[in-house]
């Protein structure tokens, strides 16, 4: 892990969810090694939405499933509740799992195809030893995410289209009233008109439950209308952590201007300029480039990209971006912050 300068931190109090160090290694055949996500710090504010966002394959879900335990990580910290979850037993960090709860991209496969959904809803009560409280709180979230009792109780997954699964998903992970929710890319199986219904739903239940979201997605136009803040993912790496309005204005990142370039729009004078298209494919994460991780594809790439491992340093306050070229002057980011050409 490279060195890391902060921005002036959140108050203790105020961080719920703090990664440090993170690594997610798997074996890859012929003895060698999936390099997923490297060395991660990241802290998620209470009652913030956290865009994660990055091309696939970037790690970025990996990370989400990380802070879930599915998989352990390699190494590095997960904190949650005052505890490191990574250093806890799997029975350990099975009594913090009622208030750290996930969605998952496909609503469909994530449900038993065989229970009904009063069932598929209020089964974690009953594992908790919360049962006798089924017949009061199953309805209840049914009707927050806009579902009615009456008629779904008794239907099964098949019966419904990816939007109402995907709502189903969603009480199923509220009936425990979490802290935390990760949201795995949970409307990008979804058709854009229904993506927007289950969008304003997270937020409602967000304010409704007093939830924290990690929403992880490779969508930028979704994650700028949904996040407070947003962190950009390459290649098992932070590019870039900045509150949403700034990091869209003025990317700081190379990469990070790549995907905010690539934002479709309807004004057929926006195209991108030379300096905002990257060369190639993204690396092999077994193999990934010494250095910078995105210097083979990067246009202001120089020999200390190849040597030096960028640290994740401030910009401004809030504003903390990875590069040894960025593309805002520290002294005057910011409202206003000035690009450098």
């Amino acid at each position: 892990m490279s060195g890391v300068v902060e921005e002036a931190p959140a108050p203790e109090d105020d961080v719920v969810l703090e990664l440090e160090g993170l690594v997610v290694e798997f074996p890859a055949a012929g003895g060698r090694t999936v390099h997923a996500v490297s060395g991660i710090d990241l802290q998620v504010r209470r009652g913030e939405t956290l865009g994660l966002v990055g091309e696939s394959g970037c790690g970025k879900s990996t990370t989400g499933r990380a802070i879930m335990q599915l998989p352990r990580p390699t190494g590095g910290a997960v904190r949650f509740a005052g505890r490191d979850l990574a250093s806890l037993s799997p029975a350990q960090v099975r009594e913090l799992r009622p208030k750290l709860q996930m969605i998952f991209q496909d609503p469909i496969s994530s449900l038993n195809p065989r229970r009904r959904i009063t069932d598929i809803v209020g089964d974690p009560l009953a594992v908790w030893g919360r049962g006798d409280e089924r017949e009061r709180v199953v309805p209840e979230v049914l009707e927050a995410v806009g579902l009615d009792p009456a008629q779904v109780g008794d239907r099964r997954p098949h019966q419904f289209s990816g939007g109402q699964c995907q709502r189903v998903s969603i009480a199923r992970a509220l009936v425990l009233e979490p802290d935390v929710l990760i949201c795995d890319e949970p409307v990008s199986a979804l058709d854009v008109s229904v993506q927007a219904q289950i969008l304003n739903l997270l937020e409602d239940m967000k304010a409704r439950y007093g939830l924290t979201l990690v929403f992880i997605a490779h969508d930028l136009g979704v994650v700028r209308n949904i996040s407070d803040r947003v962190a950009v993912m390459y290649l098992g790496r932070i590019c870039e952590v900045g509150e949403t309005r700034a990091l869209f204005d003025t990317p700081a990142h190379p990469y990070t201007r790549l995907l905010v370039s690539s934002i479709p729009s309807i004004d057929a004078a926006h195209v991108a300029a030379p300096a905002d298209r990257a060369a190639g494919e993204m690396p092999s994460p077994v193999d990934p480039p010494s250095g910078c991780r995105f210097r083979t594809r990067c246009p202001l790439a120089s020999e200390r990209c190849a040597a030096e491992v960028p640290a994740l340093r401030e910009v401004a306050p809030g504003r903390r971006v990875a590069c040894h070229h960025p593309l805002v002057e520290p002294a005057a980011a910011g409202p206003g912050t000035r690009e450098v050409a």
